[in-house]
């Protein structure tokens, strides 16, 4: 074991990357009962949805502990598994076999721009501020949707304000959330997916956690079927790429699933890999300029890459590399088998679905909304003061949440970012696939206004 993950080489031990292991483990396992809620809101069978969300997870996982030889841990992505429902699903009229058809395209793509130097040049041709802005608009909307999903605002004529609060559910949702934080501001290891769980327990003597409805292992593997391999079915791959006049908008989904899982795994690399001696600048250049397979982040982001396709095969959205995973390396992980031991753990949790299917959503949206606001961290990279700056991150933030569609936010972004630089006279200054996927943003308002 330590010659196959080189621990004295990595300085490290088999305890501590067990340690490490559990810890990243405690800190993302929140995933499990968040997945499935949302995803099965576009038709979804929720076991499907479980297993497929554990087997992801695992696969995922494992590549990256055998092959890149790294401390991370993969799971489909929060703010991706919305991206796919609300705004792929319910805003573009898809339907939830066409959107893992295109997760699972852009897990091919992803894979090719990984073997190859398109790699550098899309990383590169958006600027860093929309990087940021579109991380952060990410986590806003989350929390907007786990305030929508408990109730806790509604629309009255069209106008949101706060819910009456005599629902037993709005009740349990505050308390969670209040536990939730409390956790978070104490560092407690493990305390989103602690929040979960006594949230819910909670819920049981208030009679909003029930178990009437639960799936066990035997319902959910006999619901697997389902989703595993149906974007080969005339469902899937043929069903979206039948109708032609859609085919602008099909391009922009699958270029947004990309945009975003790309960044959040090179940010999630960079941000704790070299900081912490993971990967070194000397790594990082490697993969700058070069292809195929030299460097270890470029092991690791193919590992990424193949997760989404493989995790749109069984039946879930993106699957991601997650930032989670720097609780982890902060608890002294350093080598691919605290992804192991993590691949372990959820392994062992599709055995409990009985119990993670009876967690209702007052105990699920304090999660998203403590999610959401560690996502909204991304802002304070961005320059405010500079305006020429602040008015594309601004646009790209704020539209993802008042549109409920991430792909308009990064559209709006977008536009907001060539239009000041044509009024700066530095038009030259932008990317050509930035300036491709800004027109197709364009094309597609336009067919929208015929459709």
């Amino acid at each position: 074991m330590n010659d196959f993950f080189k621990l004295r080489e990595n300085g490290t031990t088999v305890l501590t990357e067990i340690a490490a292991g559990l810890t990243t483990f405690f800190t993302m396992a929140y995933i499990i009962a968040i997945n499935p809620a949302i995803l099965s809101q576009a038709g979804m069978e929720w076991g499907a949805v479980f297993l497929a969300t554990i087997i992801a997870a695992i696969i995922g996982t494992l590549v990256m502990g055998l092959v890149a030889n790294v401390p991370y841990a993969q799971a489909p992505g929060m703010g991706l598994n919305a991206f796919f429902v609300y705004t792929v699903c319910f805003g573009l009229g898809f339907t939830w076999q066409q959107a893992l058809s295109m997760v699972f395209i852009c897990g091919v793509l992803n894979i090719l721009i990984t073997v190859t130097k398109l790699r550098k040049y899309i990383i590169k041709c958006i600027p860093r501020s929309l990087q940021h802005a579109i991380g952060g608009g990410i986590g806003l909307f989350i929390s907007y949707i786990g305030l929508l999903n408990v109730g806790f605002i509604k629309f009255d004529s069209g106008v949101p304000a706060l819910a009456t609060f005599n629902d037993p559910q709005l009740w349990l949702f505050l308390i969670g959330l209040a536990l939730t934080i409390v956790l978070l501001v104490r560092k407690v290891p493990g305390a989103i997916l602690i929040g979960i769980v006594i949230t819910s327990l909670i819920g049981i003597p208030m009679g909003v956690t029930t178990t009437a409805d639960t799936v066990s292992f035997r319902e959910a593997c006999a619901a697997l079927p389902t989703t595993v391999g149906v974007i080969f079915t005339p469902a899937g791959l043929p069903s979206l790429f039948a109708d032609m006049t859609r085919l602008p908008m099909v391009l922009i989904t699958i270029l947004a699933f990309s945009v975003s899982d790309t960044f959040d795994t090179i940010g999630a690399f960079i941000g704790t890999g070299i900081q912490s001696g993971i990967f070194s600048e000397e790594d990082e250049k490697t993969m700058e300029n070069s292809s195929g397979f030299k460097s270890k982040m470029d092991r690791a982001l193919f590992a990424d890459a193949a997760a989404t396709s493989i995790g749109a095969l069984f039946g879930t959205s993106n699957t991601t590399t997650y930032v989670e995973s720097a609780a982890g390396i902060a608890a002294g992980g350093r080598t691919g088998l605290t992804s192991v031991v993590v691949a372990v753990c959820f392994a062992l949790s599709a055995f409990l679905a009985a119990f993670v299917s009876a967690i209702p959503y007052a105990a699920t949206a304090p999660a998203l909304v403590s999610v959401g606001v560690m996502m909204t961290s991304a802002f304070k990279e961005i320059n405010w003061e500079d305006f020429e700056e602040a008015v594309p991150a601004f646009f790209a933030s704020l539209f993802m949440t008042l549109c409920y569609s991430i792909s308009d936010g990064i559209a709006f972004g977008f536009i907001a970012y060539c239009l000041v630089k044509i009024c700066k006279k530095e038009a030259g200054e932008v990317h050509p696939i930035l300036w491709a996927a800004t027109f197709l943003f364009i094309l597609n308002f336009v067919l929208l206004t015929f459709i």
